[in-house]
């Protein structure tokens, strides 16, 4: 009888300590989920400009065998003006290059500050209408000058873009053709024989030449489509955060967290920041 209550007590703290085991590990692992979950509900991780050159490098190159626009060039205006693809346009609107509704615009459209408090910008289904709508918003007569320029000739569009009356800001060649050397950009740059500008002049002159047939004179201005660039872009360096760049700019943080669709304050080296429009 002795040995039966004894076995009866062993048996009983054998279960107790089975139970409380199990109790630690179910803890454990119900922790474990927390932490996931915790982590899937940060925002979208900001996207590095190697990144971006890889996801949009074939697009940009199709642009350019299409219509003779660096494939150099278009990725530097689009890491300019997207912000490495984190601005909210790009994000939201997959508008990668910040073009306006304009007149002639029937698609969809969102507002947002620009020029004006709520200014009209277009929507794309995919980043590839985006890239194309860029192609062709350089198709005007303003614009033609440059699509005489040999297609890997980056430095002549920079320069170009700029006397064109594309941004304002003075240093504008200067911002494309450091993105393009800094990112060796001009890798994706063809070269073309001369049999070949001469098709692809005749081309892009047939395409601006019916552009200009088909805009209704009333539209809106190329201005209001495309607003001369201004922008203030920064390079992320070592160290820095939101904080410190919004006090080297005297901008706030969440100016700058607008400006580039950043959900929350981690930075990356080498990130390229719009600091102001």
């Amino acid at each position: 009888m002795k040995k039966f209550f004894y076995g009866m007590i062993v048996f009983m703290m054998l279960i107790t300590s089975c139970s409380s085991r199990r109790g630690t590990l179910s803890s454990s692992k119900s922790g474990s989920n927390s932490k996931t979950s915790s982590s899937s509900s940060v925002g979208r991780p900001t996207i590095a400009g190697n990144d971006y050159i890889a996801q949009y490098k074939d697009i940009a190159i199709a642009e350019m065998n299409k219509y003779g626009i660096p494939a150099s060039i278009k990725l530097a205006q689009a890491l300019l003006e997207s912000g490495n693809g984190n601005s909210y346009l790009a994000r939201e609107a997959n508008n990668h290059f910040g073009i306006k509704c304009g007149g002639v615009w029937k698609g969809k459209s969102v507002t947002r500050p620009d020029d004006n408090i709520n200014d009209c910008f277009r929507v794309y289904d995919n980043p590839q209408q985006s890239f194309r709508d860029h192609s062709e918003f350089l198709l005007r007569p303003r614009y033609s000058a440059l699509f005489k320029l040999d297609k890997d000739d980056y430095k002549g569009w920079a320069k170009g873009l700029k006397a064109a009356g594309y941004a304002t800001n003075p240093r504008y060649p200067d911002l494309l053709i450091e993105m393009i050397e800094r990112y060796h950009l001009d890798q994706y740059d063809r070269r073309e024989t001369p049999k070949e500008k001469v098709v692809r002049e005749e081309v892009v002159k047939e395409e601006i030449v019916q552009n200009v047939q088909e805009t209704p004179p009333a539209t809106v201005k190329t201005e209001e489509i495309k607003s001369p660039l201004a922008m203030r872009i920064h390079e992320v360096k070592a160290q820095e955060t939101l904080y410190s760049l919004s006090k080297l700019y005297n901008v706030s943080v969440e100016q700058i967290k607008s400006l580039n669709g950043l959900t929350d304050e981690a930075l990356s080296l080498g990130q390229l920041l719009v600091i102001s429009k």
